[in-house]
């Protein structure tokens, strides 16, 4: 049987590239999703994602109770679009602020894989650099 393992946690996805934003409850994690959702990204999963490993990738998909259903506190349960898996290549912690201009790489451990890990950003440019970082990765320059 593969190695599986299950986050409290959002997910959305650009195409087959997807982050998952974790955090305490009443973090913000839907509502960052659903600003992404709103640049474009479709939903996976919010409140809880089922990672597993696949064909030596971290993947990502919704438990059945929850798919297509995301929370936007205190206006209720939404339907969303939905991409039913997807590849992650980024994990968001929004617990934690980043202090650097230019931070150091960071990583996520998850079923032996480590995944980019950025921590939360106050700033109007977040979602954005999230949605870019899911379109064509960093600069290596």
């Amino acid at each position: 049987m593969a190695a599986s393992h299950t986050l409290h946690a959002t997910c959305v996805a650009w195409d087959d590239r997807a982050v998952i934003i974790t955090g305490k409850s009443g973090a913000g994690k839907s509502a960052l999703g659903l600003q992404l959702m709103a640049l474009g990204c479709k939903l996976v999963a919010d409140d809880g994602v089922h990672l597993m490993l696949e064909n030596g990738a971290v993947v990502v998909q919704a438990p059945d109770t929850i798919k297509g259903l995301i929370e936007a506190r205190g206006i209720g349960i939404l339907n969303a679009q939905v991409r039913g898996r997807a590849r992650v290549v980024l994990v968001v912690d929004l617990d934690q602020s980043e202090p650097a201009r230019l931070p150091e790489a960071r990583f996520f451990e998850v079923l032996g894989h480590n995944l980019p890990l950025i921590y939360r950003v106050d700033a109007p440019h977040f979602a954005p650099a999230i949605l870019q970082i899911l379109k064509s990765g960093w600069s290596d320059r």
